[in-house]
Formats: C-alpha cells, structure tokens, sequence
C-alpha cells in the first residue's frame, strides 16, 4: 500500500451555503447604519452589491482567521485583486451561495470566473435575495427571539366562538344539521332515558362544543424614517428580524393566516418579503397617518374578519400627505394638524374592528402620549421596549393573544 503525499494547498470546501449565511447575515440585515454616510444622508434605494458580498465574504473569514497569510501577502501586492488566489476563492463562494440557491445577480461577476469577460461595475450588479435565503434569515431571528419562550409549540387563534371540532371545551349544545358528531353521550342519555333509545330522535342528540379557531390577518407596519439609525443606535435591523421572525412563524405554525408588511417615512408603500431584510432607511419624516391608511388598504384586500396592525415605530408622526399630494412636514413637538390626521387614521381602523398593536423604541413623553391615544382610540395595545428586547415581546404578544367571552 502506497501514500502519496503532496502540498497543502488551503481552501474554503468545507464550507456551505448555509455556514457562509450565517457568516454573513449581519450584512444581508444591514439597514444603513454600519455605512456612515448613509447613516447622515439615507438612501432608501440601496441596496448590496456583489461587490459588497465580496468585502463582507472577506471580512467574516478575516475574522475567523481563515485565510492564509501568503494569500493575504499576494493580494495586498496584487494590482488586480481578482486573479490572486484569495480573490478567486470569493468568487468561487459567491457563485457557491448562487449554486445553493440563497443569492440572485442579475447580471455577472465583475470578473466572470470562466473568463468570459465582464459585464458593467461591481457596483452595479445588485445583490438580491431568494425565498430560500429570507427562509433562512428568518429561522435565525426566531431561534433567537423565541429562545426564552419555552418549548411548548404555538397553536391556533382562539376566538370567542365555538364550534363542533376535535379540541372539547366543556360546553354542549343541541345538534344542529352539519356539525361534526361528537356525541356527549350522558346528556343523549338523559334526553332519551324516559322515552327509550328506540324512540330517539335528532333533536334528542346533544354535541360537545369545541374552542372555534380562525385565521388572523396581520399588517407589520415598519418605522424606516431617520431616527431609526440615527442617534447612536441601530433599531431598525431589530424590526427587521422580528418581522422576518413573524414572517416564518406564521407560515410554519399558522399556515391559514397571512401577513403583509409596510413601511412608513416621509410617506408609506408596502414591501414584499423578499425584498424586507436588505430595506434601507430613510427618508427622513415619520408619516404614520399613511402608514396606517396604507394597512388598512392592505388589509382589506385579505378576507377574513380576524385582523391586526402591528407598528414598530420609535418617533411621533411629523409629516402628512396632503390632499394635493404633497408632503407637509413638522418635526417640532406634536403639530396638531398632523396628529389630527393619525388620529382620524386610527379612527378608521376602530371602525372597521381593526387593533393597533404599538411597540415603542423611544420614551419621549410627546411619544408616549401619542401612543396612548392611539391605543385608547383602538382598543389595541402598547409597548415600550428597546431594540434589545422588541422581539420577545413582539412574538409573545402573538403567541398569547386572548379573546374574552361576553
């Protein structure tokens, strides 16, 4: 038997689509706080680059210790960093992300590994995200945010119904044509006992009643407007995850619900799944009364009578969308016109049997008593929380939603 030795050479096989995931979700969530700049003058528009896939892939293996030192010697003396070996070797893990099917680029590499040519700037070709990638980064945030729950799985929506069904509440009633026969035999018995079983008829059938389960339709209304980012803090990468954490559990756990998401700044517009973790901050205002009118548009759209808006918002309302279109905007304490408008809003959707759910990132009392209005008008609920902790007490608040019996 014969062992042939040869030289090491180093590589990253070892490593998955998914290990290269979780390397870099940090920078897939980015909300433009990590980039200075955008942090002082946002761009809702950015989005990542592969060039910017490239500098993070780079980055999580700098800090893993990774790479060899003769690689990082060749590429700093390189005139073109794409033809050294550790070059390469993130060219070859990005196409390994598209392979495994967690990235899209529109376009090609800067420089294609097959050497056919190239096509437009690095920074042009932008980075989008598969339903198998949002799938991923939303199992992580909720392994995260339900860490402390317990093990005990979620079920189902209680209403204040019942019904004829599997789960027994306690309760009977006389059978009716349709219901599903869950005979409470002694009180059969009791109805038949004087006339005989042979005597029996259909009204004589008493059923146990079952707790009546329904579909909730959900609306999470996002806050993307400056102050997200910018006083020293990141809070908006946190709504991010507990959406995305929303997102997965109710498609896994609540498979008849629907949920929706929204964001609001300067004026509001809803956001595909797809498209939530890599959203940007910004513009600047809050126009909370559009979005609010944005969710009700959305959740109209969504049958069902079960419904809920769900905000995440860290400032009070200081822009408008006027009847002409344009954007009227106050940034000074409580502008009355502008507070008027949310409150009509929040009106609106009491009207139409919808609850406001307000998760606060800030303690300003102007803020507090915004939100305390809002949540009186919509019989709703309001929490004041950090970014630390916004997703316990989101997701808890889901999984513990209780309807009282009148």
């Amino acid at each position: 038997m014969r062992v042939r030795y040869s030289k090491y050479e180093p590589g990253f096989d070892d490593l998955t689509g998914a290990d290269l995931m979780d390397m870099i979700q940090d920078f897939l969530m980015d909300s433009g706080f990590s980039d200075p700049y955008n942090r002082y003058q946002p761009d809702p528009n950015r989005g990542p680059t592969a060039e910017d896939l490239m500098d993070a892939l780079l980055q999580a293996l700098l800090e893993q210790d990774r790479i060899p030192e003769e690689w990082l010697r060749e590429a700093q003396n390189a005139r073109n960093f794409q033809e050294t070996r550790l070059g390469q070797e993130l060219q070859r893990l990005m196409q390994r992300l598209q392979d495994e099917g967690y990235i899209r680029l529109p376009g090609q590499y800067p420089t294609n590994p097959q050497g056919q040519g190239m096509q437009g700037e690095a920074q042009d070709t932008r980075l989008e995200l598969t339903n198998k990638s949002v799938d991923f980064l939303g199992l992580k945030s909720l392994r995260t945010l339900l860490g402390s729950l317990g093990k005990n799985a979620p079920g189902a929506h209680v209403t204040r119904h019942f019904a004829s069904g599997v789960e027994s509440s306690g309760e009977t009633k006389p059978y009716e044509f349709g219901d599903q026969p869950n005979i409470n035999i002694g009180e059969t018995l009791k109805q038949v006992v004087m006339k005989g079983l042979e005597n029996i008829e259909e009204r004589d059938l008493t059923i146990e009643l079952s707790e009546y389960t329904a579909a909730m339709n959900t609306v999470v209304l996002l806050d993307c407007s400056h102050s997200m980012i910018l006083y020293g803090e990141d809070r908006f990468t946190p709504a991010k995850r507990v959406a995305l954490g929303l997102a997965h559990l109710i498609r896994t756990q609540y498979p008849g619900d629907q949920v929706r998401f929204g964001v609001f700044h300067d004026s509001a517009e809803e956001v595909p799944l797809g498209r939530l973790p890599t959203v940007q901050v910004g513009p600047y205002h809050t126009n909370t009364a559009e979005g609010l009118k944005l969710a009700r548009k959305m959740l109209k759209k969504m049958s069902g009578e079960m419904k809920q808006i769900i905000m995440i918002t860290d400032g009070k309302p200081s822009a408008l969308t006027l009847p002409s279109g344009q954007i009227y905007k106050n940034a000074w304490g409580l502008d009355p016109v502008i507070l008027a408008e949310t409150l009509k809003e929040a009106t609106l959707a009491r009207k139409e049997g919808i609850p406001i759910h307000t998760f606060m990132l800030a303690r300003e009392p102007e803020l507090l008593a915004f939100v305390k209005k809002i949540t009186q008008i919509t019989k709703g609920k309001a929490y004041l929380t950090t970014p630390g902790n916004i997703g316990r007490y989101v997701l808890m608040d889901f999984l513990n939603r209780k309807v009282s019996r009148n």
